[in-house]
């Protein structure tokens, strides 16, 4: 996670800045705030740092639509169109930093058919945390989010901390990142406390984040996230089952769990709807389409594990026959 901090430059170098909403990214053409900005903590192979646009969604009601996500391919498209190089003397350049950014956009209400299509076609990875595996998750954050809501209604107007004001304190006990500013009256923290005590325990709110040989990241969840952290790392290598449930969410809910102890862990995840309607609608029989999904979009799909300062990798391979996770 990343704040204006981390960047050491200056002007007219710089591509980080703070104002009063919270984190911006120097683009091409503009300013652009954004609610989280990550980079990962290693470069792959022929890339440049990759950092990640974070755009959060909690609606009840309605699903997100076209505009959110149209707006985070604009936004993508100006930050990565920023110049490579900016002149320090006459005759002389500076190379600057580059950085590949993407976007993605979390949900807990899922997406429109429309913000889906157009999110495919220009790589957006859009995470639906619609599905009943996240209602833990779902409910912490409304919990305290109403909380938060009373208090700022019952707060005169001079009193009342921004929105990046209780980001900034959240990201304190949750990701160690305190800001030396950041006072909060109690009964703004004590609901941000508890939220962060429930979500630093990772045990039972585990969500992990897999990148498949597909235009789309996954949100994965865990009934007990260390207990298949534990397990990959006793079996490095290991067979693994992929099979499609039949469930009660607004669309069905693939699951992964371990061949030879199935009930040591289990990940559950959800394609993307249009994804998973042009799956069902192939002529073949659900044994053949669960074969498909193996072969082609989860063949190598890549799972992070941050523990501290080192990130593991997991591996999902499809070998003839079946799956396997290797770390």
């Amino acid at each position: 996670m990343l704040t204006a901090n981390d960047d050491k430059d200056k002007e007219p170098w710089k591509v980080l800045k703070e104002d009063k909403n919270g984190l911006l990214v120097r683009g091409r053409g503009a300013w652009h705030q954004v609610d989280a900005l990550g980079q990962f903590r290693y470069v792959p192979p022929f890339s440049l740092p990759v950092r990640l646009f974070v755009e959060a969604k909690y609606l009840t009601s309605t699903r997100v639509s076209l505009p959110t996500v149209r707006n985070g391919h604009g936004v993508i498209h100006d930050v990565n169109e920023g110049e490579t190089t900016t002149l320090t003397a006459a005759g002389t350049g500076r190379p600057r930093t580059r950085y590949r950014y993407n976007y993605a956009i979390f949900s807990t209400s899922g997406f429109t058919k429309e913000a889906q299509d157009y999110a495919l076609a220009h790589q957006i990875s859009l995470i639906d945390l619609s599905a009943p595996d996240f209602a833990v998750l779902r409910n912490l954050v409304r919990t305290a989010s109403d909380a938060i809501h009373a208090a700022l209604e019952a707060a005169p107007a001079g009193e009342r901390p921004t929105v990046h004001q209780i980001r900034a304190y959240l990201r304190g006990p949750l990701l160690e990142m305190y800001a030396e500013d950041t006072y909060l009256p109690d009964h703004f923290r004590r609901p941000l406390d508890g939220l962060a005590q429930a979500l630093h325990s990772r045990s039972k709110l585990g969500l992990v984040l897999a990148f498949p040989a597909a235009p789309f990241v996954l949100g994965l969840a865990s009934n007990d996230l260390y207990g298949f952290v534990n397990y990959a790392r006793e079996h490095p290598t290991h067979a693994v089952r992929v099979r499609r449930l039949h469930h009660s969410a607004s669309h069905p809910v693939w699951e992964l769990r371990s061949a030879e102890h199935p009930h040591i862990y289990e990940l559950r995840f959800s394609l993307p709807e249009r994804v998973e309607s042009w799956i069902v609608e192939q002529d073949e029989g659900m044994p053949s389409r669960t074969r498909y999904v193996k072969s082609s979009m989860l063949s190598t799909m890549t799972l992070y594990w941050m523990d501290g300062e080192h990130a593991q990798t997991f591996q999902l391979r499809y070998e003839p026959g079946e799956l396997r996770l290797q770390s």
